[in-house]
Parts: structure tokens; C-alpha cells; sequence
């Protein structure tokens, strides 16, 4: 049966106006380019494709097109095992032994966990290893030489892997062993969450504070949480956290728009106090949360259960069916996020419509979230070392790259959705990319020009693999809800 949600008819209209396109979006988008480095840009609209991100600079091939920070992101669940990233502007943060140190813990106690009460001890294990290194260069100045090489792993012939004592992990997590070389990698210090939830962290108190306004108060699971309720929201978490974490990022948008609805609030009612004016809202309620929806207006929308794609082991018959339940797992998805930071002067949000059709924007514009493990960065180093100084470090080292196996470079890996990368357009014959660069450490997208883009031209990526065959790349852009009709796409395509 279709899951029924009261809000779709009660706030119809409402919700019709959150939903409409924008018009004109050029002002929103001229004040947000003036926020970005790179600024040789401008967003226009026209009839072909709608928005479009054009160039008012001659762009050279390799340049700097544009850096975006993210709007809405989180780190996978399933990542924070190998990272321990900001939560705000994803860097690694910590120490180097920190990371490894951490990385080994939890991974010990994941295969320690057959049960399910294993399960809960090392998902709460994952929120407390995490903040123990706030100051961990201060605790310890073990040199390598005093490092005793032969407790740092033991040979397991059975397994052929290498396990390292817990004291030892231990140590590295709370500071005490200093590894060789690994002042070459800086990574700041652990700022706690100012709610004092143990699940996110972060590079700075300016991060902690940013991300505290702008999305994770109403989030946060400690005492100093805003939501309506802790465990409320500690069961959507994990309802996320087992389905699909792209309901993650759509709690971020929620909370994002109601406490930026607050804040305008509060700003509209101090002008009225200025002024001696009757504080009312009346209809002014709706336009300020249409204001405070603005940035999420911008992006492109379709209902997810509509646009995603369908899994290769669903048969086309049973698509109704297919996205039914993914409807229906939506629809349970809100009720859980209800329970937790409902507000009733925010409540067209709440609707299934629009969680739908945030969850579709998330889909269609999502990039990929990639930042660079400093782990691999510090063996690469030592590997890099003369032959003398290397023999000395890699008789500590080499125990700990052993126990972390292939996997000991890991990514901070996610999802995030960028304003303006995502009115980028689509080409098979794209003209700059997503490229992370030496200097570049955080979540941030980082365009470059893969060609010379003249001034007034288009700048455009592609959403796909671009080297596939013109059929397979079709139905893959099929859905996005478009066909390509690009210079390439139209040279390879077959005659009618």
C-alpha cells in the first residue's frame, strides 16, 4: 500500500511554492561566486538545459577552475572505521599514530564482534576512540629507539597477518609512541563537539561552530542537543546508518533550513522591536522559511523513488514494486526524523514530498566526496627514505603497514552536494573535471580546466565515465532524465 503522509495534503500549497524553480536565481548565485576562490565565473539560464555555469575569464588548460565547499555532506558510515575527518570540512585530523592507531582498534574489535552485542560495543567503541588525542604530541616523546621493535607485532602463520598488542595500539592512539618521521605530516588537533556527542569531531573550534549553527544542533546526540529528543534521534541515525545514509544528508537539509529559519526569525523580530512595530508574522512565517530554503531551492529536484536508478538485480517487471518500497523505506525514514527535530512552523518540510524530492536532489547532483588518506602519504615517505634511514624506521613501521594489510591508505570517502558543481551541465567531451591537487586537504570540490575554456563559453563535466561506449553511457544519463545530445554523442550516433 502507498505510505500516506498527512502533511502532502494539509501543506499543498506550501509545498508547491518550496518546490517551484527560482526566478531569477542570478543574484543568489552572483553573492555565492563572490564567496569562492576562483571567481571567473557566472551561472546563467537558458531554454536548452536551464542552468548553466559559463566563464568570464579565458580559462588555460590545467587552471584552477573552481574550489566549491560543501553545502551538504556527510563521511559514509562505513568509512569512519578508516578516517577520522572533520565533520565539517572533511581534513584528517589528529596525528598520523592517531589514525593508524585507531584504524587498528576498531578494526581488532569489528572482528572480535559476532554477536550483536559485539556489534553495539564496537559501534560504540567507533564514537569513543575518536576524541582521545586532543593533545596527543604532549603526551609522550617515545624516540624510535626506544620503541621495543619486537612488541610492535606478532606473526600469525595461521592468518598471515601481523597483530599488534593493544597496549601497543594503545599507545598510539593516547600519544605515548611517537612513530618515525611523522612529523612530516601536520594534521590539527581533535576539537570535541560542542553538544558533547561523541560521533563528531572536528579541525578547529571556528569548524565545531559552523557546523553546530548550520546543521548539527538540531543532530548533535550529547546532553547539549537541540532535537526534541536524543533517542528519537539516535534510531533515525541507525535506521540511516542500516538502509541508506543518504537520509543523513537529508536531515542535514532539514535542520539546515529550520535553523536558518530561525535565525531570520529572530532577525525580523528585533527590526520590529527597532521600530516599534507589532511583532506578528502572519503570512511573513512562510516567506521567511521560503527565504531560509533558498540555497536548497537552487538545486535540481525529482522524487528519489521516481529517479533512482533501478538495481541490475531487479527485473523490469518488478519495478513498481522496486520503487514502492523504496518509497515506503522514505516515508519510515521521515517518521524517525519527525520524532526527533519536528517543528511545527517548519512543518512543510516534514512532508514525504518534500523529503522525496530533497533525497532526488541528492541523487542527481551528488559528488563524490574524496580526500586523500595522510597515512599513505607518511609510508610513502618512509619508503622514500635513503637506504640507511629507512632500514631504521621500517624496523618499527613495517609491523604496523603489515596489520593494516592493502586497506592502510583509505580515503576519507562520502557523499556531499556542492552549489555550484551541481549547475555544472553534462558532456561526454567535458571541458574541466574534479581533481584533487597536492595542496588540496579537504572535502572541497576542486575543478580544473581539462582544455583551453574561452571567455562566454560553457564549463562542463561529465557525469559519467566518459570513455564508455555511446549505448552504455545513454542509459546511464537516462538516469539524470536526459539524453545526451553532445558534439561526441552526436558524432557516434548511429543513423536512424
Amino acid at each position: 500500500m502507498e505510505p500516506v503522509c498527512p502533511i502532502d495534503s494539509s501543506c499543498s500549497n506550501q509545498i508547491s511554492l518550496l518546490l517551484n524553480p527560482p526566478s531569477p536565481p542570478q543574484k543568489y548565485f552572483e553573492e555565492l561566486i563572490k564567496t569562492r576562490q576562483s571567481c571567473g565565473l557566472e551561472v546563467r539560464t537558458n531554454g536548452k538545459h536551464g542552468k548553466g555555469v559559463y566563464a568570464k575569464v579565458d580559462f588555460k588548460e590545467g587552471d584552477l577552475v573552481l574550489k566549491d565547499p560543501v553545502l551538504f555532506g556527510i563521511q559514509h558510515s562505513s568509512n569512519k572505521m578508516d578516517c577520522l575527518v572533520c565533520s565539517h570540512c572533511f581534513q584528517f585530523i589528529g596525528s598520523v599514530e592517531l589514525q593508524i592507531g585507531r584504524k587498528l582498534y576498531l578494526r581488532n574489535l569489528a572482528d572480535a564482534s559476532g554477536s550483536n552485542s559485539g556489534k553495539r560495543k564496537f559501534s560504540s567503541a567507533l564514537k569513543d576512540c575518536s576524541g582521545q588525542c586532543n593533545e596527543s604530541r604532549d603526551h609522550g616523546d617515545s624516540d624510535v629507539e626506544e620503541c621495543d621493535v619486537d612488541r610492535c607485532g606478532v606473526s600469525d602463520s595461521k592468518s598471515n597477518t601481523n597483530v599488534i598488542p593493544k597496549d601497543v595500539i594503545d599507545s598510539l592512539m593516547e600519544g605515548g609512541l611517537k612513530l618515525p618521521h611523522s612529523d612530516i605530516v601536520s594534521l590539527p588537533a581533535v576539537v570535541s563537539c560542542p553538544g558533547k556527542c561523541k560521533e563528531a569531531y572536528y579541525c578547529s573550534q571556528s569548524c565545531a561552530e559552523a557546523d553546530w549553527n548550520l546543521y548539527h544542533s538540531l543532530l548533535c546526540t550529547g546532553k547539549g542537543s537541540k532535537s526534541l529528543s536524543t533517542e528519537a534521534l539516535s534510531v533515525f541515525i541507525q535506521h540511516a546508518n542500516e538502509t541508506n545514509d543518504i537520509f543523513l544528508l537529508a536531515a542535514k537539509v532539514i535542520s539546515f533550513t529550520i535553523l536558518r529559519y530561525r535565525k531570520l526569525k529572530t532577525v525580523y523580530f528585533e527590526e520590529k522591536e527597532k521600530h516599534d512595530a507589532p511583532s506578528i508574522l502572519g503570512n511573513c512565517n512562510f516567506s521567511l522559511l521560503l527565504e531560509a530554503w533558498e540555497p536548497v531551492s537552487m538545486g535540481y529536484k525529482r522524487r528519489w523513488w521516481n529517479c533512482i536508478s533501478l538495481p541490475d538485480d531487479v527485473d523490469c517487471h518488478d519495478e513498481v514494486a522496486f520503487r514502492l518500497q523504496i518509497k515506503e523505506l522514505a516515508f519510515t525514514s521521515l517518521q524517525l526524523l519527525k520524532a526527533a527535530i519536528f517543528d511545527k512552523e517548519c512543518e512543510p518540510l516534514f512532508s514525504l514530498e518534500i523529503y522525496g524530492h530533497i533525497i532526488g536532489m541528492f541523487e542527481l547532483n551528488n559528488l563524490d566526496l574524496v580526500v586523500e588518506s595522510p597515512v599513505e602519504n607518511y609510508f610513502l615517505y618512509i619508503d622514500d627514505l635513503p637506504d640507511s634511514e629507512k632500514e631504521k624506521a621500517e624496523k618499527v613501521t613495517e609491523s604496523f603497514l603489515d596489520a593494516l594489510g592493502d586497506e592502510y591508505s583509505g580515503c576519507c570517502e562520502g557523499t556531499a552536494f556542492f552549489p555550484l558543481q551541481s549547475c555544472m551541465n553534462h558532456s561526454c567531451n567535458p571541458n574541466a573535471k574534479a581533481f584533487k591537487r597536492e595542496e588540496d586537504r579537504d572535502g572541497q570540490a576542486v575543478l580544473v580546466a581539462l582544455q583551453p575554456i574561452h571567455k562566454g563559453e560553457e564549463v562542463t563535466i561529465s557525469y559519467i565515465d566518459e570513455e564508455l561506449p555511446y549505448e552504455e553511457r545513454q542509459s546511464l544519463l537516462a538516469d539524470y532524465g536526459f539524453r545526451c545530445r553532445c558534439p561526441k554523442c552526436l558524432d557516434e550516433e548511429l543513423p536512424s
